[in-house]
């Protein structure tokens, strides 16, 4: 799984657990990230945004600590003129233009007015907003406005990026637009954490990710470690055939599943569930036994290898159901 030491960390979490009262923000969350790009991948209400609100400072934990660049990120201006931050929610001045704002931001950092609004421009014209850059915000369509977030983040060259589902509102030329320019900043060297619930986003950026539901830390590594996890799980085949209760007793004579069960489609056909860790084996069998004992299969599919099934295997595995 992904580590670092601390000394070359981007981000620590110690014990880090943060209430709402009696709700369960982040759930004794314990990780050290090393210098680079992550994608933060859940649901939504999965604890995302509480996540990202203690890295920026926003929030204090409850319970344990958080460090940013080997900082702690409360009150402390100075790590905050190294972080870029794309806010979930809008949060602009819509009376004023695109360019101003960004400009405005960039002076709030230090920088002198013409090199603002330079640099400024510059940002703008990277994200697609050249032609609408000095129009006010008022009149931005929302992936303009995602647009111009996405600039005022980058302006003043952060060691690091946080973003919070920076392609929300994005047509899906905006998406591949967007997603090309972060993906040159993280080839560049750029760190970042990209928060999403959408898996596919945030492949396209980078292959190491975290997952988190219910306040939970539930895995965290690059796709091929995350699914290593679930190499020993049983995998679940719906299928529907002829003589379910044939195929189901041939399946337990053969010991080749830990679970067979009876259910109906949506359409009302009947459903034979397998969950079986020898797929390669009752794969085998199979063709076999519909010769032999005349069975006709119709239909036979996995569980889709979607989020969701990675987050509900996840889940069982931490309440030791797996």
């Amino acid at each position: 799984m992904i580590d670092s030491s601390p000394t070359k960390s981007l981000i620590q979490f110690a014990s880090v657990t943060k209430l709402y009262g009696k709700v369960l923000g982040v759930n004794d969350i314990n990780l050290t990230l090393p210098q680079g790009a992550f994608g933060l991948l859940g649901p939504n209400g999965a604890g995302k945004s509480t996540l990202l609100n203690l890295l920026t400072g926003q929030l204090l934990p409850t319970r344990g600590t958080v460090r940013v660049l080997g900082r702690n990120p409360r009150n402390n201006p100075e790590l905050m003129k190294r972080i870029g931050y794309c806010p979930g929610f809008e949060g602009l001045y819509t009376s004023i233009s695109g360019l101003n704002w960004v400009t405005f931001l960039l002076e709030m950092h230090g920088v002198g007015r013409l090199q603002a609004r330079e640099r400024a421009a510059d940002c703008m014209a990277l994200v697609g907003m050249a032609e609408g850059m000095t129009r006010p915000i008022s009149d931005y369509s929302r992936g303009m406005r995602q647009r111009t977030k996405i600039a005022q983040a980058i302006a003043h060259d952060p060691d690091l990026l946080i973003l919070d589902e920076p392609l929300s509102g994005l047509d899906p030329i905006g998406r591949a637009e967007m997603t090309d320019v972060l993906r040159r900043r993280v080839a560049d060297g750029g760190s970042l954490i990209l928060a999403s619930h959408v898996l596919h986003e945030i492949e396209a950026v980078t292959d190491s990710f975290l997952l988190i539901s219910g306040g939970r830390l539930l895995a965290s590594g690059t796709a091929e470690e995350v699914h290593e996890l679930l190499f020993d799980l049983p995998v679940e085949i719906q299928i529907r055939c002829n003589d379910p209760q044939r195929l189901s007793g041939l399946i337990m004579e053969h010991g080749l599943a830990d679970s067979v069960s009876l259910g109906r489609s949506q359409s009302g056909d009947e459903l034979l569930r397998v969950a079986t860790r020898q797929t390669a084996e009752f794969s085998a069998q199979l063709p076999n036994w519909i010769a032999r004992y005349n069975l006709r299969v119709d239909e036979m599919q996995t569980a889709d290898d979607s989020l969701q099934t990675l987050f509900n295997s996840l889940m069982k595995i931490h309440r030791g159901e797996l």
